[in-house]
């Protein structure tokens, strides 16, 4: 297995823009740091399961039947439109600790279904983690190994990400600039949706 190769593709593809970048960084400004922290907490969680699924043949079988491919590409999509309506709409701001606490939770768990339903995520394990496995068979060991590796490197990345957009939020107490920023981040999330249909096995 070549940790360090798989290591360094998982960076590259760590850092460039995608629907976990987007909505972490937008999350952070409008929402706080405290959001975007329990938002990586999620995508963590949603990436490790992504790799168990995978080497327990959920990748295999998404590239095998070509309508429950459709079927998450689409529920993903919806998912991230969901996102954009808030996003425009201006919902989940604070208002409260017991506001405070139901935003934690839903930012956990909508970074949670995010990476659930992320198309790109299975793509990566049916396509680039093999090429790492020298020949083995993705099985739920490696696959562990792999996704810990993966997730490192993931929630490094991520938590750098939430902390800068976190330093916008002081600048967005300002209602106006907040209610751009939203809509300009309701935008970007409407592209990711874009880019979950878009998505394919290959």
């Amino acid at each position: 297995m070549d940790l360090v190769g798989f290591a360094l593709a998982v960076l590259v593809i760590e850092l460039t823009p995608g629907p976990n970048m987007a909505w972490l960084a937008g999350l952070a400004a409008t929402q706080g740091r405290a959001c975007g922290l329990a938002a990586v907490a999620g995508v963590a969680i949603g990436l490790l399961a992504n790799a168990i699924f995978a080497a327990l043949g959920l990748a295999a079988l998404l590239q095998a039947a070509p309508e429950l491919w459709d079927g998450l590409r689409y529920a993903g999509a919806a998912m991230m439109l969901w996102l954009a309506v808030e996003a425009w709409r201006g919902a989940g701001g604070p208002s409260g600790e017991a506001s405070q606490g139901n935003s934690l939770r839903r930012a956990f768990a909508t970074g949670t279904l995010i990476n659930l339903l992320n198309p790109k995520a299975y793509i990566f394990f049916v396509v680039v983690a093999p090429q790492f496995l020298r020949g083995e068979m993705l099985g739920l060991g490696n696959a562990l190994i792999l996704a810990l590796v993966s997730v490192t490197i993931a929630t490094t990345v991520h938590l750098a990400i939430v902390i800068a957009g976190s330093k916008a939020n002081v600048w967005l107490s300002d209602p106006a600039r907040t209610r751009i920023v939203r809509r300009v981040f309701a935008a970007i999330i409407v592209g990711v949706a874009a880019s979950f249909l878009l998505a394919d096995l290959g």
